[in-house]
């Protein structure tokens, strides 16, 4: 299932048009602090598919039976462009385990070519609990698989939320055929093309250059 959340009429459009807004792409302060508010309200949508149970909260007045989570999700991303992204999910599910992924992109002779490494991993252990990977760009796919595959390592989860900013069609078609069926996807817009360097069009440039200056 595909959530794109940028088809609703929403606030959540202005931060994504200012993350895009390559005069605005100049305030890391404002990149970052968009980011994080674009994670807050996917976090907000996510929060509606999680399972909810009944407890009762003592007022001073008397007792109230209230729908809440039954339980959290654990939070992971990719570093470093995840960072602020992940932050926008860690204010609303502020009692949620983290995990934390390096992945990055080591480019081969060719300039265009480059593979995919991932080299540090710390996650609780995820064995039947609800997931969601946050990373800003659904490029092609790759780095969410191998970081998705490299999380297994602590355990089966039973259910995964991938949540992007933006995606590209084909990182989509990838994730549908390489990843297995317990994995719902969340993207605030989905573009078109991708550059032979694999970034996406229109896009919004490197979100890790922007936020924290170029490697």
């Amino acid at each position: 299932m595909i959530h794109e959340l940028g088809k609703q009429n929403s606030i959540f459009n202005e931060f994504l048009r200012q993350v895009r807004d390559e005069e605005i792409q100049k305030d890391r302060l404002r990149i970052r602090r968009n980011m994080e508010r674009l994670g807050e309200i996917f976090a907000y949508e996510i929060s509606k598919a999680l399972d909810y149970k009944t407890a009762d909260v003592t007022t001073s007045l008397g007792t109230a039976v209230m729908r809440v989570p039954e339980r959290l999700p654990v939070l992971a991303t990719i570093m470093r462009a995840g960072l602020p992204f992940h932050q926008g999910f860690l204010n609303y599910f502020d009692g949620a385990d983290s995990a934390f992924v390096s992945a990055y992109r080591r480019h081969l002779k060719n300039v265009d070519e480059f593979e995919v490494k991932v080299e540090y991993l710390s996650s609780p252990g995820l064995k039947g609990k609800e997931v969601i990977i946050a990373d800003p760009m659904l490029a092609t796919g790759t780095s969410m698989a191998l970081v998705h595959n490299a999380l297994l390592e602590k355990g089966k989860p039973e259910h995964v939320h991938v949540a992007a900013i933006l995606a590209s069609k084909e990182g989509i078609d990838y994730i549908k055929k390489n990843l297995p069926k317990n994995i719902t996807i969340w993207v605030g817009a989905v573009d078109d093309e991708l550059t032979a360097q694999s970034y996406i069009v229109p896009g919004l440039g490197d979100a890790g250059d922007l936020c924290y200056g170029s490697k």
